[in-house]
C-alpha cells in the first residue's frame, strides 16, 4: 500500500502454528464446559498418562521436565456420563476431503470403544472433515461394520455420511453432539 510520502508498506501475516489439529479439540471442549455448566452432561478430555523421569528444578516458578515418557497407550479422547449411562469417545479431525485414514485411530483404540458398548456403554467417533467444514457422530457399531465388511484403509466420507450423523455447529453448545446421543442411543428427540 503507498502512503502520501510514497512508502510502500508491506503488512505481513503471522502464521501462528501452535495449535494445529486442535480446532476440533477446542470445539469439544467449549462445549463440554457448557454442558457442564447448565447441568447437562458431565464429560471431561482424559489427559494422556504420562510418566515424568527427570525434572530441572532451578525454583518453584521455572520447574521443567527435561524427560517423560507415556506411560501406557491411551485409550480414547473422552469420556463422562450423561442421563446414568457411561459415554466414551475419540475425536479426530482430517483433511482429507474424501476418505477417513484409519491410521488416525489406533487398533487398541477401536477395541477399547468396542469394549464400552458391549459393557452397555455409549461410544463413537467424531470426525472432522477441516477442508469441508463437516463434523460426523459415527456410532462404534458402524464403524465395526466397515471394519468387519471391508479391506480398505480408510472409510470414504460416502460411509460416514451415509452411517454417521453430522454435528450441528452453532454458538452454544458449539458442537451439540448430546443432542444426536438424544436421538440415537437414548431415544428421546430434543
Amino acid at each position: 500500500m503507498k502512503y502520501p510520502n510514497k512508502k510502500n508498506i508491506v503488512h505481513q501475516s503471522i502464521i501462528n502454528y501452535a495449535n494445529r489439529g486442535m480446532n476440533l479439540e477446542h470445539d469439544i471442549n467449549i462445549s463440554n464446559k457448557y454442558y457442564l455448566d447448565n447441568d447437562i452432561a458431565v464429560i471431561y478430555k482424559k489427559p494422556t498418562p504420562v510418566k515424568v523421569v527427570k525434572v530441572d528444578y532451578n525454583n518453584r516458578i521455572n520447574t521443567k521436565i527435561k524427560e517423560a515418557y507415556y506411560e501406557t497407550p491411551s485409550t480414547t479422547d473422552y469420556n463422562g456420563i450423561y442421563k446414568g449411562k457411561y459415554i466414551d469417545f475419540e475425536a479426530k479431525e482430517t483433511k482429507n476431503n474424501t476418505s477417513f485414514s484409519l491410521n488416525n485411530i489406533h487398533p487398541h483404540q477401536i477395541k477399547h470403544l468396542l469394549k464400552i458398548e458391549k459393557h452397555g456403554g455409549i461410544s463413537f467417533l467424531i470426525i472432522r472433515f477441516s477442508n469441508l467444514n463437516k463434523t460426523f457422530l459415527l456410532p462404534t457399531v458402524k464403524l465395526e461394520n466397515f471394519l468387519v465388511n471391508s479391506n480398505r484403509k480408510s472409510i470414504p466420507l460416502s460411509y460416514i455420511e451415509e452411517n454417521g450423523y453430522i454435528i450441528e455447529e452453532k454458538y452454544q453448545p458449539r458442537l451439540d453432539y448430546i443432542k444426536l446421543i438424544d436421538e440415537i442411543y437414548i431415544g428421546e428427540i430434543i
